[in-house]
């Protein structure tokens, strides 16, 4: 097992794509902290009687607040004593409304705002002390095949997204000298469960999505789950900085 021994936080892991995150970490041997808005603690009894370890926990937070992040932090820190690794992967996406940029009203781009990209930033601020102490990290921050072509009417979730790689990159840099490892996961359109409860998006988007890949399908959460696993573990230990496309092909530029 890759993780045998590493400390995970997944954020937005009790649901979604987030919640085969968690899976595939603890099937790996990591020790898992779901964290989400939702409550995670059916994920993590799942986890623990499929993997016979008592190894996960869970805890109910919005990551768009500082002292609820810091509480995650803490209480990761208290069950298990350490943090190796941190997904950020909780993002407002399945809710939203497709929307001009005209039409789009300054309190929901701030709210996307506050989630997609202000989450990431406050848990990175938050764990990066922990791995920076120990010299090992390893900063997964998902991100979007959107930020490579745009799409109308979604100006709201690609710019945040756009800020996650912006973020990425420039956290790779001052993080590179501890020995931690910052890196974007860019998913595709994938039919996830919450994604599949906007009948919108999937009706807009689902079509296109397969015609514009090399691999003519449609893109599922367990397509994500070996290159998750590879920027968690040591096979990607001097790697940092870049971004990762897992779409079928959609951007191979």
């Amino acid at each position: 097992m890759r993780l045998a021994g590493r400390t995970a936080i997944v954020t937005g892991g009790a649901k979604g794509i987030g919640k085969h995150y968690c899976h595939a970490l603890a099937a790996e041997g990591a020790e898992v902290m779901v964290a989400d808005i939702a409550d995670g603690r059916e994920v993590a009894a799942e986890i623990a009687a499929k993997t016979g370890r008592n190894s996960t926990d869970s805890m109910i937070f919005d990551v768009s607040d500082e002292a609820q992040c810091k509480a995650l932090v803490a209480k990761t820190l208290e069950r298990f004593g350490k943090i190796d690794i941190l997904i950020n992967n909780a993002a407002l996406y399945a809710p939203l409304p497709t929307l001009k940029v005209t039409d789009i009203d300054v309190e929901l781009w701030n709210q996307v705002m506050g989630i997609n990209i202000r989450g990431p930033f406050l848990m990175v601020k938050h764990t990066a002390p922990h791995m920076i102490a120990r010299k090992y990290g390893k900063i997964v921050n998902i991100g979007s095949g959107t930020v490579a072509r745009g799409i109308p009417e979604f100006s709201h979730y690609v710019t945040s997204k756009g800020a996650v790689t912006a973020f990425t990159r420039a956290v790779s840099r001052e993080l590179g000298e501890h020995g931690i490892c910052v890196n974007t996961l860019a998913p595709g359109y994938t039919l996830s469960d919450t994604g599949l409860t906007n009948t919108v998006h999937v009706e807009k988007s689902r079509a296109g999505a397969i015609q514009r890949r090399a691999i003519k399908r449609d893109e599922y959460p367990e397509d994500l789950l070996g290159t998750l696993i590879f920027l968690c573990s040591k096979d990607s230990d001097f790697m940092t900085g870049q971004v990762l496309a897992v779409d079928g092909g959609t951007n191979n530029t």
